[in-house]
């Protein structure tokens, strides 16, 4: 397998925060894994890769050194830490574990204290999308994902039925290992148990000691009427299954309004653009708007309206999420100018423009008469 960076092997973007770093590294953990992929040489090597990786930039530290200095941050005499301390990247535990060491018993718990193995399963991402008459009026839509979940054959232990935990052979139970690096001697996380001070004797076969499998769940989301294009809605526990144990995370729904054929959305209006003919401009009138509500509601065209005016109809928008009442329906007017007109149709212009004093358009007869006078003098 060619060498990739750390970043291309956990398959993340080199801006990627904690949570999505360890998202990824746990979906590729459970594809490559020994117990997944027996006797399959490059699943083992790939597996091994990504666990390097991820052991380095989880750690904030380390992760600074690797994207300033690439690996040669941790190889003797290079120019990041491990140049200081005398050690190659497989037993390099940064200042962090220096620290810890000599003033561990200071600063929390005492040396030697084995790290809780139940963790907390990570929070995930759906994006719906829904049309603006949904948005409207909400709704409860049926949705589909894959999330690891408690394995039910283990019931989230991680140890097959009959068998448990033991204590890690290794570091005794302390979840701590000590290593000789240059001058010091360094305490770190043991790499047998991951710092759990345990280990499984004999795995689940069904999640291989993971305590979680991922299976295909159908939720429910209920769409409240007047969402908006952004919203979130948060579903409690639905998230990853937590380790050993631990609380599921949550699933959080982001909710995208696709654009509407005639009515735009601004906070809780609604915008339409809505042609007239040249004789409701003049002569005013009356038109009947529908809505999203399926209700027709009549506007009032007052005589002599210009392209460009709007009209409100207050109450006839969105509705206000989580609230009480609704938006205003805005309609701006566009006086729309016949192409086509019948012989009697041009007779009867012919007529009117016959008796036009300039007074029915005040603004175009204004503007020529001033534009005349700018441009004559008189």
């Amino acid at each position: 397998m060619s060498e990739l960076d750390y970043y291309s092997l956990l398959e993340v973007e080199r801006t990627a925060d904690d949570k999505v770093i360890k998202t990824s590294y746990r979906r590729l953990a459970m594809r490559y894994h020994p117990d997944r992929n027996p006797n399959d040489k490059e699943a083992e090597e790939r597996f091994k890769a990504i666990s390097e990786a991820y052991d380095c930039l989880k750690d904030p530290q380390k992760r600074a050194a690797y994207d300033r200095y690439g690996k040669d941050a941790f190889q003797g005499g290079g120019a990041g830490f491990g140049g200081g301390f005398g050690g190659g990247s497989q037993d390099f535990s940064g200042f962090s574990d220096i620290f810890e060491s000599v003033f561990g018993e200071f600063m929390g718990g005492g040396r030697g204290q084995a790290r809780s193995s139940v963790q907390r399963g990570a929070d995930l991402r759906y994006d719906l999308k829904i049309n603006l008459e949904e948005a409207f009026k909400g709704k409860t839509i049926d949705i589909d994902i894959d999330v690891a979940s408690v394995c039910d054959a283990c019931h989230g232990s991680g140890a097959k039925a009959g068998s448990g935990r033991k204590t890690c052979d290794t570091c005794h139970g302390s979840g701590r290992i000590r290593v000789q690096q240059g001058f010091f001697v360094v305490e770190q996380s043991c790499p047998v148990c991951q710092g759990k001070g345990e280990v499984i004797s004999d795995p689940c076969p069904e999640c291989h000691g993971e305590g979680r499998c991922e299976k295909h769940k159908t939720l429910s989301v209920n769409i409240p009427a007047g969402v908006d294009d952004g919203t979130r809605i948060r579903l409690s526990g639905e998230g990853e299954a937590g380790l050993h144990g631990g609380p599921a995370g949550d699933l959080y729904i982001f909710i995208h309004v696709t654009p509407h054929q005639v009515f735009q959305r601004e906070n809780y209006n609604l915008f339409a653009h809505v042609p007239i003919s040249f004789t409701q401009a003049a002569l005013g009138g009356s038109i009947h708007v529908p809505s999203l509500d399926g209700e027709q509601y009549e506007i009032a065209i007052p005589s002599g309206i210009q392209s460009g005016k709007q009209l409100k109809r207050r109450g006839a928008g969105m509705p206000v999420l989580n609230g009480r009442g609704r938006g205003d329906l805005i309609i701006q007017i566009d006086v729309e100018t016949p192409t086509r007109l019948t012989a009697k149709q041009r007779e009867l212009l012919e007529q009117f423009r016959e008796t036009e004093t300039g007074e029915e358009c005040p603004k175009s007869s204004g503007f020529f008469s001033k534009l005349k006078t700018i441009l004559t003098g008189e």
